[in-house]
């Protein structure tokens, strides 16, 4: 079963990509993003897709325009997440074909991103809206419309986040920081899925 997570590697080197995705990956983690302020995060992406192949879904974070997103395709990208909602760039990212997560707070920009095509919904930065903001954004969605919610979510208050009707979450600073070793790297994304799983049951 594919968990309902995201893991940003954000400050990720070409060098250490592989090494940090098949840590990721090892625990259950195969959604993964390089943020584009991280260093040469194309490469890091090209590298990543050609090491995990079918394994993971790969692409790029903090996109922020339109010829981005035909640069993390040509890199062979497959995933579009933004920390804003524009419509232009979630309509070239479904152009290409790639799955589109852009940020959103206020329910004016869920349904814009979701008029625009957007393949689910980002709710950033998650700790600002909170539970409360996040269950009043989630009652207007149309049935359906995945949610995630990214930045002050991790094991302490995954359960709660849960409880509150969230499907699932973007895993930043949490699971790697720059400069981490992929062996940290592994034990702090089982760690993070351990949490997630109790969090269902």
């Amino acid at each position: 079963m594919t968990l309902p997570l995201i893991g940003i590697l954000r400050g990720v080197t070409p060098e250490q990509a592989v090494a940090v995705g098949e840590a990721a990956l090892a625990a259950g983690i195969t959604t993964l993003e390089v943020p584009l302020n991280s260093p040469q995060p194309l490469d890091s992406i090209a590298r990543l897709r050609e090491a995990l192949g079918e394994r993971a879904l790969v692409g790029a974070g903090t996109v922020l325009s339109p010829a981005q997103v035909r640069e993390v395709h040509a890199a062979g990208g497959q995933l579009v997440v933004s920390p804003n909602c524009r419509p232009a760039v979630i309509a070239a990212t479904r152009h290409m074909e790639m799955a589109s997560w852009p940020g959103v707070v206020t329910p004016s920009e869920a349904f814009d991103a979701l008029d625009a095509g957007a393949s689910g919904l980002k709710l950033f930065p998650a700790v600002q809206a909170g539970i409360a903001g996040m269950q009043a954004l989630r009652a207007v969605l149309p049935a359906g419309t995945r949610l995630y919610a990214v930045g002050g979510i991790g094991v302490d208050n995954f359960a709660a986040w849960r409880a509150a009707g969230v499907d699932g979450a973007g895993l930043g600073s949490a699971l790697y920081r720059p400069g981490q070793e992929a062996d940290q790297v592994r034990e702090q994304a089982r760690r993070l899925v351990a949490a997630w799983q109790a969090s269902t049951t």
